[in-house]
């Protein structure tokens, strides 16, 4: 019993301290979309478009390299690697401050390239246990959270304290490097899932690549139409979180800098104790199916939102909380129950880095193209319109794709599922008795 009692305080820790560790990730990555860069130009473009699409594309870049990186990746270099990332990154947030301006856009490609396989880094020490599903749902509310926290943190900085934003990134950085570390320290002293989790959700081992091309062909209908929807949330949720100062002076909303860590922790809140239930969830194809029911749900609210939001039937708080639970859940559910539960069901050696870097590289494509597109085009200065059209398309094109999957999936794990049912129970039998005993 003082075992258990050990092992849920061990857990505990390491969801606080993923959780901080990504939180203080952010503050290296998004604080400079808190600048607006207003009436600068490069290449005959927006300034801060270009520098949106030059981290972008570095962190894709990273999102692509991690897929080989992160699923083969050996537990003892996490923490190590984890420091040695962000470092990279702070430095070329100094190299932002400090360089003439056509240099500005290479150091925050130089940026976005190493933060992008944190991350998996992070999520390798939470999954394949019991207690996935609430560990990782903690972990993504960091990045909801921490994307409006230090937004305001960047904003403070430029308004208050009178720090130019081409500095601001690198002070921001500086700021969270010292929690950081002790962050990672914590993350690194998680115990390895038990027997009973590895028969639950199978053993996680590193994949090479071709287990990973065995994998991917193996389900490659169903993955296909997964990452489709990933990668429709990706975009859509990127555009909300990198314009978010656009989209609130759109709606007339004064600046403030704390309405970004407003609205994101009450959307951190319902996110992530909706996905947390799913440890309930034993059945891995019932966790699957629940989980697609509610991800349809939320984007059922998306629509709502939208359609509330043009009506002029709700304010402008209340419709960005709204979009943003509507969005995260389902993008949430992907790292904490879609993924994982597909993994466990289907008994095929891997990891959730693998699944989960797949579809982040071509969800980042995605958004690379989208932003490239509207900034080749001359868009209007105006993003709430873009936003507001691209969530419904993404809205009603995820519900049908979403159901297609489902029912690929019943189908092909079908047979694993009820091995795996029943695996379960002859497991859970077998830890009562020695309870008991």
């Amino acid at each position: 019993m003082q075992t258990r009692q050990v092992t849920q305080k061990n857990l505990f820790t390491a969801a606080i301290a993923a959780f901080c560790t990504y939180f203080c990730m952010y503050a290296f990555r998004k604080p400079f979309t808190a600048a607006t860069f207003e009436g600068q130009e490069i290449f005959g473009l927006g300034l801060k478009s270009i520098l949106v699409i030059s981290q972008l594309s570095g962190y894709m870049l990273s999102k692509f390299i991690g897929i080989k990186v992160v699923s083969e990746m050996k537990s003892e270099y996490r923490a190590l690697s984890i420091v040695g990332l962000i470092v990279f990154a702070e430095l070329a947030l100094v190299g932002f401050a400090f360089a003439p301006v056509p240099l500005k856009v290479l150091m925050l490609f130089l940026n976005g390239l190493p933060l992008g396989m944190v991350f998996g880094l992070v999520l390798a020490y939470l999954e394949g246990r019991r207690q996935t599903e609430a560990l990782t749902a903690a972990l993504c509310a960091s990045f909801i959270v921490s994307s409006g926290v230090v937004k305001s943190v960047g904003r403070w900085l430029v308004l208050e304290q009178g720090v130019s934003e081409f500095h601001m990134p690198m002070v921001a950085g500086m700021i969270f490097f010292p929690p950081l570390l002790l962050s990672v320290w914590l993350l690194s002293a998680t115990p390895p899932p038990d027997n009973v989790d590895q028969q639950l959700r199978s053993q996680r081992r590193v994949m090479n690549r071709s287990q990973r091309k065995v994998f991917s062909s193996e389900y490659w209908p169903g993955l296909s139409l997964l990452v489709f929807v990933y990668v429709a949330l990706t975009v859509i949720r990127t555009v909300r979180d990198d314009f978010g100062v656009e989209i609130w002076r759109d709606m007339g909303v004064d600046e403030t800098p704390s309405v970004f860590a407003r609205s994101e922790m009450i959307v951190a809140i319902f996110v992530t104790g909706f996905n947390a239930l799913a440890i309930w969830i034993r059945h891995n194809l019932h966790a699957i199916r629940i989980a697609v029911g509610l991800m349809c749900v939320s984007f059922g609210l998306v629509g709502a939102s939208v359609i509330m939001q043009v009506g002029q039937l709700t304010t402008p708080f209340a419709f960005m909380v709204a979009c943003g639970v509507g969005l995260y859940i389902p993008y949430v559910a992907f790292h904490t129950t879609i993924f994982e539960r597909l993994i466990a069901a289907s008994r095929h050696p891997g990891n959730l880095g693998f699944l989960m870097y797949l579809a982040d590289a071509i969800g980042y494509l995605g958004y690379a193209v989208v932003i490239g597109f509207r900034s080749a085009v001359d868009a209007p200065d105006e993003v709430l319109p873009f936003f507001l059209t691209t969530m419904l398309i993404v809205a009603g094109s995820s519900i049908f794709a979403l159901l297609a999957a489902l029912v690929y999936f019943q189908r092909k794990l079908t047979g694993d599922a009820a091995a795996t049912e029943g695996e379960d129970q002859s497991i859970i039998r077998g830890q009562t008795d020695a309870a008991a005993n």
